[in-house]
């Protein structure tokens, strides 16, 4: 509040959003001239939608204009909303460089940035871009950095932009980084196996929310599609899909109208759902961090979770890793199948529960129920493909049709071709003068330079006159003349 540089520390869920949002909306002067008076960077889309949505809530009453800026949307909306005049804005480096560039968002006013998520935005390679957007704002601000690790090249960044700033973190130096009230699971799980496995757990007892990560964004497609065939209501959210369907699952998630998202680590970051009960790490997570946003989805404001993690066999080594990093004591993981009793005793799953979804459980009204946004450009459906039947979107989304069909070739060549089929057009046009079979056609061919004429008449008598005429240096150089029995030339 006292407008302090400030470096803060949390695990996640405990409330960031909040924290620096509240103090900067109460210093926020209204009504403004509509030049954005404070900046908020994040790294993901989706956590730039759920900031943007906290802080026009908590500011909706005060008369506050907010604007989220991202990628995967149109520029127009944008632009003319920040012609309209915004006094916050919250946005992802990316597309806030692009229009700080192009003078469409001016920065000489900000008072108060937040840099949100920043060893995330590190890890995404953001950080150029981050301090190219630092040197576009006043020296005289307040700047706060929010990030749950940090990292060499986030206390070189601290250091350059920020003024004496505040140190806080909101936990004991020897806290866990995971939250005591999430219960975690780790087994060791076959991968032909992981679909029945997963589609047990899906149906344990007092399950809500559920996400699922996986680390490519193919494997995410197929595990939502493979449980939408099973009778769940699931639906991805990856990088392959348009911005329009990320958010529409996301909009889905959050109603209900699905209770399983399958995601990759763009979800892990930030994202804040109620009532996630559950989070299954369908892939081993590449390292701690990772391992710590994910099961952090749950567990979350004081809440209860569940956090189930399959390992593969080549995956061990990298689990044992992370186990010894976050002092899990969890180094070597259960041999489990979906049919392992105590994989049913752990989780409270049911006996006698198959990997299929009994027709009078699927309540949920599916994604199918969420409409998804017209945002304006081509709409991608999995790994980029155009959905059926869809007009939106350029050529570059159908495949290649051929446009012509295949040229026929002939004996002799593709001049005595176009020679026979000039033929065959002429005799169908004038049918009286067509020979009566095949037999008895004339093969007409066509001239080539040096050659002697095949016909007679006042044509052939003016074309031998001027060959006559031509210098005897040019014929000397000709080719033999061609006869009757002489082949057609293959040019």
């Amino acid at each position: 509040m006292a407008g302090d540089d400030l470096i803060g520390q949390a695990r996640t869920g405990m409330g960031k959003t909040l924290g620096f949002g509240v103090p900067l909306l109460h210093r926020v002067q209204v009504p403004g001239d509509g030049t954005p008076q404070v900046l908020v960077v994040v790294p993901t889309r989706e956590l730039c939608i759920q900031v943007a949505n906290d802080l026009k809530g908590a500011g909706k009453h005060l008369g506050i204009r907010t604007l989220a800026i991202y990628g995967g949307r149109p520029y127009e909306p944008q632009i003319e909303a920040l012609r309209k005049g915004i006094d916050v804005v919250i946005g992802t480096p990316g597309r806030l460089l692009d229009l700080a560039e192009q003078q469409h968002l001016v920065l000489g006013k900000v008072r108060g940035l937040v840099l949100d998520e920043a060893d995330e935005m590190l890890d995404l390679g953001f950080l150029p871009d981050i301090e190219r957007i630092l040197r576009m704002v006043p020296d005289e601000r307040q700047t706060m950095l929010f990030s749950a690790t940090m990292p060499g090249p986030i206390i070189t960044l601290a250091r350059t932009f920020l003024k004496q700033p505040t140190h806080i973190r909101a936990e004991e130096n020897d806290a866990s980084a995971i939250h005591e009230r999430t219960t975690q699971f780790v087994y060791r799980a076959h991968s032909m196996d992981k679909p029945e496995v997963i589609a047990r757990v899906l149906q344990a007892k007092d399950r809500g929310l559920t996400m699922i990560f996986s680390r490519t964004k193919r494997t995410a497609q197929k595990v939502a599609d493979d449980l939408v065939e099973r009778g769940f209501a699931a639906a991805a959210v990856h990088g392959d899909l348009g911005q329009g369907a990320r958010e529409q699952a996301l909009r889905a998630f959050r109603s209900g109208k699905v209770d399983v998202l399958v995601a990759t680590d763009v979800a892990a970051r930030g994202i804040d759902i109620d009532d996630v009960t559950h989070v299954i790490n369908y892939q081993c997570p590449d390292d701690e961090k990772t391992y710590v946003h994910r099961i952090g989805r749950t567990g979350r404001a004081g809440r209860t979770g569940v956090a189930v993690t399959l390992v593969d066999w080549d995956e061990e080594p990298r689990w044992k890793l992370i186990s010894d990093t976050l002092g899990l004591d969890k180094p070597e993981p259960v041999e489990t199948y979906s049919s392992s009793p105590h994989l049913f005793s752990d989780l409270g799953i049911p006996e006698g529960t198959k990997g299929r979804l009994p027709l009078a459980n699927r309540t949920r009204a599916g994604l199918a129920a969420e409409e998804e946004e017209d945002l304006g450009g081509k709409k991608r459906g999995p790994r980029g493909r155009g959905k059926p039947g869809e007009t939106a979107g350029s050529s570059e989304d159908a495949p290649r049709k051929r446009s012509r069909a295949p040229r026929k070739r002939t004996r002799g060549g593709s001049r005595a071709a176009e020679a026979v089929e000039a033929a065959d057009k002429a005799a169908a046009s004038s049918p009286e003068d067509a020979p009566a079979s095949s037999e008895s056609r004339t093969r007409t061919r066509r001239r080539t330079r040096g050659t002697a004429p095949e016909t007679t008449g006042p044509v052939a008598e003016k074309e031998a006159g001027e060959n006559a005429e031509r210098p005897a240096r040019r014929r000397r150089r000709r080719r033999p003349a061609a006869t009757s029995d002489t082949p057609a030339s293959a040019d």
